[in-house]
């Protein structure tokens, strides 16, 4: 597995009870997972103990047969080679498209940070858009100025957070079909949050039950819902 988590236990500080107990989950390299749940599942928290926002109680957490985290260790989350795309973008308002995506290479030369830049905005369609700021885009260009961002640095990893809660149903829609086509174009292994089965079915070329911080059920997306249709009919009307 190209993400691994063995036995996992993690709780918040004024919480008595773990969000989770000993949760053990494989994420295989250039798939997109979709852990799907509902709030307060749990999905959420895990992606930021993947990235290394949060710090475990006990259990290791390796990406690609590195171990980020377990008793003897804790990698920093910038060394971790994750890409984040949040809810709300959180893209940095005073800032053009163009220097929100340069803005997390460091490590590259002038030419090489508008090379990268620019192969970017390419393959999110955003190429005339990189002298606009956030409030002159549109939802849908601004998540795929977060996507050019959290791909910029060339992550081994990608995760999403709810990306599409901020979109009406029509532009979801057209969004999420075009991010599946970009995240298969670069192969980077994908893990996307979501309460919404129909993101889910679009997206994932797996699919993760999540419920009360343990995992229900994990497979094939047509697998899931067959086996699942009953509960999810009821969770997610």
């Amino acid at each position: 597995m190209f993400v691994q988590i063995k036995d996992l236990t993690f709780n918040y500080k004024n919480s008595r009870k773990p969000l989770f107990e000993n949760l053990s989950l494989g994420f295989k390299q250039g798939e997109v997972t979709v852990i799907l749940g509902q709030s307060g599942s749990g999905k959420s928290t895990l992606l930021r103990l993947i990235a290394g926002l949060e710090i475990p109680a006990r259990g290791s957490i390796s990406i690609d047969r590195a171990v980020m985290n377990d008793s003897l260790r804790f990698v920093q989350p910038e060394k971790r080679g994750v890409g984040l795309v949040f809810q709300d973008y959180a893209l940095f308002p005073h800032m053009t498209v163009e220097k929100n995506i340069k803005f997390g290479l460091h490590k590259m030369s002038r030419k090489q940070k508008q090379n990268r830049m620019e192969e970017l905005l390419t393959l999110v369609g955003m190429e005339e858009f990189a002298s606009r700021y956030p409030y002159e885009l549109s939802g849908g260009q601004q998540q795929r100025v977060a996507l050019a961002r959290a791909l910029a640095p060339n992550p081994s990893l990608i995760m999403f957070d709810e990306p599409f809660s901020n979109l009406d149903s029509k532009l979801q829609e057209q969004i999420r079909d075009d991010l599946k086509d970009i995240i298969k174009l670069t192969g980077i292994t994908s893990i996307f949050v979501t309460h919404d089965e129909e993101d889910a079915r679009a997206i994932g070329d797996r699919i993760v039950l999540m419920h009360d911080g343990k995992i229900q059920e994990a497979g094939r997306p047509e697998a899931v819902f067959k086996k699942n249709r009953e509960k999810l009919s009821l969770a997610y009307v």
